[in-house]
């Protein structure tokens, strides 16, 4: 006899179903999603894993390995906390769109972590949706699930999200970039700049979208669209629009509009010099207009950016905590990141390593 699976341990009954989705890194393109602007994600090879098995006695049963928590839901009931309202905001939205789902047990590991700008709520959301599909034979297509997971995060656990990170978890891989119009879906995969590779630090200060600013960010942009009188701040395409705004709104509407600039002019081509001047200036505007870096964000990115070998480095996610991306010359990410480590520690702060593994 075989010896029982951790899913067998944890719920008594044998898996049915295994998915996976990735993390997400953004090289350019932050907070321009839910202004129905252009973004520049890529896959991370990290993954979050969900069993799945239907349930035994009519409820939604829920388990997450590394946070060692359980939950469970019923249907049509109350929104359980923490990571079980993200699998039952699927699970309502599932049935809302009409599809015949019965109650499931659900095991989650995930190697993407919470709180570093890698979101790892959308790889959740899409590897749940994945799994569901697969286990009742659900006739969905990978943008179906993006925007439902999206609508699950934004109507059941409270951030009102953009459609970037659902897009990425769904669509994209880690060996190109992923460019999106979010207002139209349409995209296409891109290589990254000639002889370049990826790295990613976490800074060692976690965020939570539900806790931070990013819905008053939110907010701040529907108030300049509504002064300005336009559909979206897509629609800008003067500085000099700006004058009519409160200086904290023409600040964000400036930051959404330079930022667009830089991802369309990323997405022609550029070698890495370039790109990696439209991250520093990415960062820039993050940090000064958008105002959603921190200290130890800003530290981080200076340290990388100082680096010879580093092209460029900004911010990553919606900023208050989580982690650095940088464009790194070939070959060259992990003596980057040991030599950054090294100062960053000099500096009294805790970083981690998150991309190369």
């Amino acid at each position: 006899m075989s010896a029982a699976t951790d899913f067998e341990k944890t719920f008594e009954s044998p898996c049915e179903v295994t998915a996976r989705a990735p993390g997400r890194v953004n090289l350019l393109g932050e907070h321009t999603d839910y202004n129905d602007g252009f973004v520049l994600p890529i896959a991370v090879p990290l993954e979050t894993t969900v069993e799945l098995a239907r349930s035994r006695d009519g409820r939604n049963h829920y388990y997450a390995e590394e946070l060692q928590e359980r939950a469970w839901s019923e249907t049509g009931g109350a929104v359980p906390s923490g990571f079980a309202a993200y699998l039952h905001g699927c699970l309502a939205l599932l049935r809302l769109s009409g599809h015949h789902v019965d109650p499931v047990s659900v095991r989650v590991t995930s190697q993407v972590p919470m709180g570093s700008g890698l979101s790892s709520s959308a790889a959740l959301e899409v590897a749940f949706l994945r799994g569901m599909r697969e286990l009742f034979r659900l006739d969905l297509d990978d943008v179906e699930i993006a925007l439902m997971a999206q609508q699950a995060e934004i109507r059941y656990a409270g951030v009102n999200c953009g459609i970037m990170d659902q897009m990425a978890a769904s669509l994209a891989d880690s060996t190109h970039m992923l460019f999106i119009d979010t207002r139209s879906l349409e995209r296409k995969l891109l290589p990254l700049p000639p002889r370049s590779e990826l790295l990613v630090i976490d800074c060692g200060i976690p965020r939570k979208l539900g806790e931070s600013m990013y819905n008053l960010r939110r907010q701040e942009c529907e108030e300049a669209v509504e002064l300005l009188g336009i559909a979206s701040l897509r629609e800008l395409s003067d500085l000099g629009q700006l004058i009519k705004l409160p200086r904290n709104l023409a600040q964000r509407a400036r930051h959404v509009l330079t930022e667009n600039e830089r991802v369309l002019e990323a997405v022609k081509g550029v070698h890495g010099c370039r790109f990696g001047e439209l991250m520093n200036a990415s960062h820039m505007s993050l940090r000064d207009d958008f105002q959603v870096s921190i200290p130890e964000l800003d530290l981080l990115a200076r340290l990388l950016q100082e680096q010879v070998d580093v092209y460029g480095a900004r911010l990553t996610g919606a900023g208050f905590g989580g982690a650095c991306v940088a464009l790194v010359r070939e070959g060259k990410a992990a003596e980057v990141a040991s030599n950054v480590l090294a100062l960053y520690r000099e500096q009294g702060q805790q970083g981690k390593l998150l991309v190369p593994q």
